[in-house]
């Protein structure tokens, strides 16, 4: 498995670039083929194999050989990620590599179709800066997703006096599997 730092520069340029060349659909069309039907078939079935736990065990190894800094909450209904520090957007920020204007929806444009053959549906939020979450859980499940600190405790990454700084926008998903299906931005004062 490629570390965060060996593709993220190539990752960021080549986004913008189909964008330029092609628009948006093109980046999602490459999220999706290259990303999820490509390079992830093998996260596509150990969660089709195995749901939530299959979540737990491939997010678990990859997340941790990324060395990220999230938490994973688990329970029978729902899969919950908090990322604190995400390995890949710190290092586009850190070294001022910032051409795609959303690199943060490729996560979206790749797991969003991942877990619609599985029947899983994504509630997520993030706040360009290399600070998200999610809440994976099936489609049929009409839950809404959890209150600040209700599923994750102190390590919800809403609950960081950084999550929502001033002049932030935050991208919203409810209930997704697309990068088109975003919910809402909202900038904070």
């Amino acid at each position: 498995m490629l570390g965060a730092y060996d593709f993220c520069g190539h990752y960021e340029w080549t986004f913008e670039w189909l964008r330029l060349f092609g628009g948006d659909e093109l980046v999602r069309r490459f999220w999706d083929e290259a990303i999820h039907q490509d390079s992830q078939q093998h996260a596509a079935a150990l969660i089709a194999a195995k749901g939530i736990a299959g979540m737990k065990e491939y997010w678990g190894h990859s997340l941790s050989q990324e060395v990220a800094g999230y938490q994973i909450t688990a329970t029978d209904r729902v899969f919950r990620i908090d990322m604190h520090d995400c390995p890949s957007k710190g290092f586009l920020l850190r070294n001022n590599l910032q051409q795609c204007p959303d690199y943060c929806d490729h996560c979206m444009g790749w797991i969003g179709p991942l877990l619609r053959p599985a029947g899983f549906v994504v509630d997520h939020e993030h706040n360009h800066r290399g600070q998200c979450w999610w809440e994976i859980r099936q489609a049929s499940d009409p839950a809404a997703p959890s209150q600040t600190g209700e599923l994750s405790g102190a390590q919800d990454v809403r609950q960081r006096p950084d999550w929502k700084a001033p002049g932030d926008v935050l991208d919203q998903y409810s209930r997704a599997n697309d990068p088109a299906d975003k919910t809402g931005r909202v900038t904070h004062l």
